[in-house]
């Protein structure tokens, strides 16, 4: 799977993604720390200050979680234009996978919480839209979709659907720090967002032999 700062599976795979292993699913085990990777990616170079006024923290804090990304091998510095005063950082790669299941297995704990750190990432992206929705213009205004739907399949069609989808997806233009000024005129960011939520049905209760009654709370053996 990509993360809310990658991009679903597809045929035209970047060579800048980055696949997780351990250290690196511990290292963004933290809702902060995957909001600030996906700025940089968005948005290219910062610095801790103005990406504490986009998250809404504070500076110490964007510095603290900004170094520990960059001895995760996330975010690197941009020595060439920082200065005594104010660092800049830049994202070292444009997506992120977490595809090994193993992994997952092994560390049960930062995968959930790195997983849940995504998930609010896109319930905020979700909320700013709706915050604005009124405010954009009505070509932009009728773009916007929020929908559901209510499959039933099994494990390799959900998996051949999750492949399909990132196929079409593939074909639209990618957008990245630099790519507004070769983008057609009207371009504009917008962030896709695909979620399949397996909802396995709960096991049915065998019923008791016909003419059995139990009384409730009594001792089964």
């Amino acid at each position: 799977m990509a993360d809310a700062v990658g991009r679903p599976d597809g045929p035209n795979v970047e060579q800048d993604s980055v696949v997780l292993d351990a250290k690196g699913l511990r290292a963004l085990a933290h809702p902060v720390r995957v909001q600030l990777v996906g700025l940089l990616r968005k948005y290219g170079p910062s610095t801790a200050t103005r990406l504490a006024e986009r998250l809404g923290v504070n500076s110490g804090t964007a510095s603290y979680h900004l170094r520990q990304l960059d001895a995760a091998g996330f975010v690197e510095e941009v020595a060439e234009r920082g200065n005594a005063r104010e660092r800049w950082w830049r994202s070292v790669h444009q997506t992120t996978e977490l595809n090994d299941r193993e992994l997952a297995d092994r560390e049960p704990e930062a995968a959930l919480a790195y997983l849940q750190s995504v998930a609010a990432t896109y319930t905020l992206w979700t909320q700013r839209t709706l915050n604005e929705l009124q405010t954009l213009p009505d070509a932009w205004r009728g773009t916007f979709d929020m929908s559901d739907w209510a499959l039933r399949l099994t494990p390799e069609e959900a998996t051949a659907l999750r492949q399909e989808l990132g196929a079409v997806i593939a074909r639209y233009r990618r957008d990245s720090p630099g790519a507004a000024p070769s983008a057609p005129k009207g371009s504009e960011r917008v962030a896709v967002v695909t979620q399949i939520l397996p909802e396995l049905d709960a096991p049915v209760t065998p019923s008791p032999p016909c003419g059995h009654t139990e009384a409730e709370g009594s001792p089964t053996s």
